[in-house]
């Protein structure tokens, strides 16, 4: 076991007498200290530690540390420490709910073992503060829970953002269908809306910012899709925009930065590129 562990850190030391002394046994530190060198270990090396220094790799505030690594916010944290549920035990069924829902079967384990409770608030938060859910499964979660689509939506901030940038953070977090359907429609209107209350100042619209991001959407194709020969130019782009929006007005200097963003960063939305 010592030797597995030399492969994750490097050998602890003490000096004493001016002179480095190597220990190999981390049960020789201070508690403190030792703990600091398992933060370093992933779950499963973690697990192997706790079969040489089960009190220290056992540790509470370690097992919290890797559950929330992953998953940030779920609602089992609330009460393991009441309940007396270890957070090993938690971050054990987190990997397992977290494997069954990427392969297909939704949030039923993560519920029915009581590590997520089953309303829109909760759902959204835990979505929101996750990192390994697959985003096409999240995607199927998304378009069956609309309650928790919207909900998720309002958790995101794009103040000060420029919408480009923002569109595309909206569609890292929240995978773009692989067609233009009625789900797209959907995710833009929600983000409309979303970033309309964040940024209230810029005097756009709801309906100016749905329209400009399918035009956004539109053009990031346009300018990155190999198929597409003839690409749309700047002044085609302040064109088709200006006729687009509806009892608004929209400076060509803006449209002209949009357009720049696009063309210098990419896409908006990537998984729409194939739809055309």
């Amino acid at each position: 076991m010592g030797q597995i562990l030399d492969r994750n850190f490097a050998e602890s030391a003490t000096i004493k007498n001016n002179q480095i002394t190597k220990i190999s046994d981390i049960s020789q530190l201070p508690p403190e200290l030792a703990l600091e060198i398992l933060k370093n270990l992933n779950a499963t090396d973690l697990c192997l530690a706790a079969c040489v220094w089960q009190t220290l790799a056992n540790d509470e505030m370690l097992w919290l540390g890797l559950c929330k690594s992953i998953w940030s916010y779920t609602s089992i944290y609330k009460r393991a420490h009441r309940e007396g549920i270890s957070f090993r035990k938690i971050y054990l069924q987190l990997d397992e709910g977290t494997l069954r829902f990427n392969a297909g079967e939704g949030l039923k384990y993560f519920i029915e073992n009581k590590l997520l409770d089953d309303t829109c608030e909760e759902i959204s938060k835990f979505i929101h503060n996750t990192r390994k859910l697959h985003t096409t499964e999240k995607r199927k979660l998304l378009q069956e829970r609309r309650d928790v689509l919207e909900y998720l939506i309002e958790l995101q901030s794009y103040e000060n953002q420029f919408l480009p940038n923002a569109l595309r953070q909206f569609f890292a977090k929240l995978d773009a269908p692989e067609e233009r359907n009625e789900y797209l429609s959907t995710l833009i209107e929600n983000f409309s809306k979303r970033f309309y209350e964040c940024n209230k100042d810029l005097g756009l619209s709801i309906e100016t910012i749905y329209v400009l991001c399918f035009s956004l959407i539109l053009l990031s194709i346009d300018l990155t899709s190999p198929h597409v020969k003839n690409k749309m130019s700047k002044r085609e782009f302040i064109r088709n925009t200006r006729r687009a929006i509806i009892n608004e007005t929209l400076s060509d200097e803006l449209a002209g930065h949009f357009y720049d963003n696009i063309y210098l960063i990419g896409h908006v939305a990537r998984s729409t590129t194939t739809a055309r």
